[in-house]
């Protein structure tokens, strides 16, 4: 049975928590380990307490304030969100008097970034709608690796590429986050996957389940003549010229990720590579949580299997995002949250 962790009581007779803080943008290093107020959960919400966190893209940019555009909804000049930290798996420790989809207990995971974030804490209150039951046959740390990375390698593929059985399917980023998630759901429905990464990885990438792997330090996958169906890309930058000619005929082409002009491209002259031939290009908009309870029984099914590369505390989140922030993670980066041993920065 697990032991009950209490939060540490402070002096106005509340309880105070240790999170993760930052007032400014700036590199990783602004993050500081606070103790702050424990959240209660309002009537609609749900109290979890956090067993495990991932890193994410997007909260890599939330804590740098870029792409500056994004500080219009985030903040201008400083951060209205506090504590970052989207992915996130734990228990049920208390539930508001509306929320009926939980009880006290039950593990769950989901994606925060649509409800404020703050799940790089050992606490954080949500809307029930946010989460699902943890899958039972993974960890925390495995299951916090799940929501964000996992869906839009879903939906990339599912939706937004349309894949059939017997496709030809290019992962461009096999190895990374969302590519280790990729290879794994396009075989899952029945495609023939070509994965590219770096040399150090095709050893991985074909354990996962890649029929075919691409070191792109030494072939380039646009000149070997083969065609793809669907292509993914989820990381570095190739001119999305380059992955038209890859394509088959009708083929389709969705960036998930990547560097700034990889997603600026895709975003603007995809559409008009798609209009004017029938190629389809263009970029995934992810929808968070959709398919939780889906990857759910693709997982305790053996499908899916989450791939970590890194484990860090709580209280190294800064390094963890400096770690991540250099392009080279194999799988998913996890915070493993222990309220017995987060001490301070």
């Amino acid at each position: 049975m697990k032991a009950i962790v209490l939060a540490k009581p402070n002096n106005l007779g509340g309880t105070l928590m240790k999170a993760i803080f930052y007032t400014h943008y700036g590199p990783p290093d602004v993050l500081k380990l606070e103790e702050i107020q424990k959240p209660t959960p309002g009537d609609d919400e749900i109290l979890v307490e956090v067993h495990a966190a991932s890193v994410t893209y997007s909260n890599l940019m939330l804590v740098r304030g870029e792409p500056f555009v994004g500080r219009l909804y985030f903040g201008l000049l400083k951060p209205k969100l506090k504590i970052p930290g989207s992915d996130i798996a734990g228990r049920v420790e208390a539930v508001g008097r509306n929320a009926k989809q939980f009880r006290p207990g039950d593990e769950v995971f989901g994606d925060l970034s649509n409800c404020g974030r703050g799940g790089y804490a050992e606490y954080v209150c949500v809307p029930e709608n946010v989460l699902a039951l943890k899958p039972a046959n993974i960890s925390f740390e495995e299951a916090a690796a799940v929501p964000e990375a996992a869906l839009v390698a879903l939906q990339a593929l599912r939706d937004k590429g349309q894949i059939k059985a017997g496709q030809k399917v290019l992962i461009y980023g096999a190895s990374g986050g969302i590519g280790t998630f990729a290879v794994q759901i396009a075989k899952y429905f029945g495609a023939e996957v070509t994965g590219v990464c770096s040399t150090r990885n095709l050893d991985m990438v074909r354990s996962i389940g890649a029929d075919h792997v691409i070191d792109y330090t030494q072939e380039d996958f646009i000149k070997n003549g083969q065609r793809y169906d669907l292509i993914v890309a989820t990381a570095g930058y190739r001119s999305i010229f380059d992955y038209k000619r890859a394509l088959s005929p009708k083929g389709m082409y969705v960036a998930t990720g990547g560097s700034m002009a990889q997603i600026f491209q895709g975003l603007l002259i995809g559409p008009w590579i798609s209009m004017t031939g029938r190629k389809k290009m263009g970029n995934l908009l992810v929808k968070p949580n959709k398919d939780l309870a889906f990857m759910k029984e693709l997982i305790e099914a053996g499908k899916v299997k989450p791939v970590i590369d890194r484990r860090y505390t709580l209280s190294e989140v800064a390094e963890a995002l400096r770690y991540y922030g250099e392009g080279h993670a194999r799988g998913k980066v996890v915070i493993t949250v222990d309220q017995n041993n987060n001490t301070s920065l």
